[in-house]
């Protein structure tokens, strides 16, 4: 038998933002927000980004690699699909993420948003394959949980 060429890994991460259910959900989608916290960085260059948020509605970026990455000048590609929304409630995702021009995983994606007492409760459960090449699962759930860090700067207090 050939040697496995596929790692399967799911993870959850559960935040909480000191805002109302509404503000949080706002923060994925509208386009400007979600730039700003899942896209923007001084990492790499924005080469496209565009949100088409929807039930069947795509989420597609492109970003260049800078000197202050690992890759400088690589291309990274996420594109994503949205499979289901519930306002104010839960967003599922499929996406895959391409470096090189080679695909590196293919993920489901769901965010549950609840309210609490001190704001909105996230939980995000992430399920993926990740291929030869792909940064594996403990760099994928790093990325997450930055990305969910940069989004409190949503919330000013």
């Amino acid at each position: 038998m050939e040697e496995r060429s596929v790692i399967h890994s799911t993870f959850v991460i559960e935040r909480n933002y000191p805002a109302n259910l509404e503000r949080v959900f706002a923060a994925f989608s509208d386009p400007a927000s979600k730039r700003r916290w899942f896209i923007e960085s001084s990492n790499h260059t924005v080469e496209q980004y565009e949100l088409d948020f929807r039930v069947g509605g795509k989420e597609y970026a492109r970003v260049r690699l800078n000197e202050r990455s690992p890759l400088p000048g690589v291309v990274c590609i996420n594109d994503t699909l949205h499979l289901d929304i519930v306002p104010n409630r839960r967003i599922v995702i499929a996406s895959t993420m391409t470096v090189r021009d080679s695909r590196i995983s293919g993920s489901l994606g769901t965010l549950e948003f609840l309210p609490s007492e001190a704001g909105t409760d996230l939980i995000f459960t992430h399920q993926a394959a990740y291929f030869e090449g792909a940064d594996g699962p403990a760099m994928r759930e790093a990325g997450w949980r930055k990305l969910f860090d940069q989004l409190t700067a949503e919330f000013p207090r």
